[in-house]
């Protein structure tokens, strides 16, 4: 009976040792969560200053993205799909719609403006 006890206690020890390890990494999961960009996420203008289509990445000078708290600036974009990127060319204005997917600013929409 002893040793049931024993095992009992060191089970609760463990595991209420790791408790506090997993809630921060869910409540820093939350409060960063992708879902929220992707749901707010807003059309963004711009002009292309740059494509590199072998990287799938391209240099925009944009407005604010707003959805993102991100000033207007220039910037290079990673392409979600860099199928987007094939009738880009310097000088095109876009709008464009942005989400963050981990460290990377992705584009996920391109289309041409007047």
């Amino acid at each position: 009976m002893h040793t049931i006890k024993s095992l009992l206690v060191v089970s609760m020890l463990c595991l209420g040792s790791a408790l506090p390890l997993v809630a921060p990494a869910q409540t820093h999961h939350d409060s960063h969560g992708d879902m929220t960009e992707h749901t707010d996420a807003s059309m963004t203008n711009g002009e292309v200053r740059k494509v590199d289509l072998d990287a799938g990445k391209v240099t925009i000078k944009h407005e604010e993205i707003k959805h993102m708290q991100m000033p207007a600036m220039t910037m290079v974009l990673n392409a979600r799909d860099k199928a987007m990127l094939s009738n880009l060319k310097p000088g095109d204005k876009i709008s464009f719609m942005a989400v963050r997917e981990g460290t990377k600013v992705v584009i996920t929409k391109i289309v041409p403006r007047p």
